[in-house]
């Protein structure tokens, strides 16, 4: 049986990745997101399990380290990187949106609009569509800050329940697009492992199935 490398992402989807992989018997014994082993073997499935951040499974998957990775699409569209994406896991839904102070607007005032975000090239892509210049200002913390602090006009950020949202006196002008998990491949552990990562995915497919 040919080994498999798949890159767990740290954060928010690593609970749901662990329990589909558990479940679907691919995974014997649960990982824990907090351990100092940062690579975990299943020797009965023949997987390595890597904890990586999940900014760094796409760079993991795309340089061939690892066969395999689970990843937010919003993620896999700002960086649109040259992976396959096989298969929507369903879980982690959230939603990319535009926001800002109550009363904001996208429409143009006499100055550049001010937008912090994570994702900037989701953000210049939407602002280009709607004919609206303006000023990108990526930020790696919370982008919430930006316009309380008068950083930025507006923002464009991920929300599940836009709980934190409203927190911060936030509210949604836009919504951008829609986004759930992904299993993604290495083009070239797609040709060479085809066999084997078949019988993984039908694995995934049926778990997701008796989920439904």
């Amino acid at each position: 049986m040919e080994r498999i490398v798949l890159a767990v992402p740290k954060g928010r989807l690593f609970d749901d990745t662990v329990e589909l992989f558990l479940k679907s018997g691919l995974l014997k014994e649960r990982l824990l997101e907090n351990s100092r082993k940062l690579i975990v073997s299943d020797e009965s499935s023949k997987i390595d399990f890597l904890l990586v951040r999940a900014k760094d499974v796409i760079t993991y998957v795309l340089e061939g380290v690892a066969d395999i990775g689970v990843v937010g699409y919003d993620l896999l569209v700002e960086i649109n990187p040259d992976v396959f994406s096989l298969l929507d896991l369903k879980f982690g839904y959230c939603k990319v949106v535009v926001a800002g102070k109550e009363g904001s607007t996208l429409n143009s005032t006499s100055t550049v609009l001010k937008v912090a975000t994570k994702l900037p090239n989701i953000t210049k892509s939407y602002f280009r569509s709607k004919e609206i210049e303006a000023k990108i200002i990526e930020l790696y913390g919370s982008v919430e800050l930006g316009p309380l602090v008068g950083l930025s006009d507006l923002i464009v950020d991920i929300t599940s329940t836009g709980s934190t949202l409203k927190e911060n006196n936030l509210t949604i002008i836009d919504e951008i697009l829609e986004s759930t998990s992904r299993l993604i491949v290495n083009k070239k552990s797609f040709y060479f492992k085809r066999k084997r990562l078949e019988e993984i995915l039908r694995k995934l497919e049926n778990v997701l199935k008796d989920l439904e």
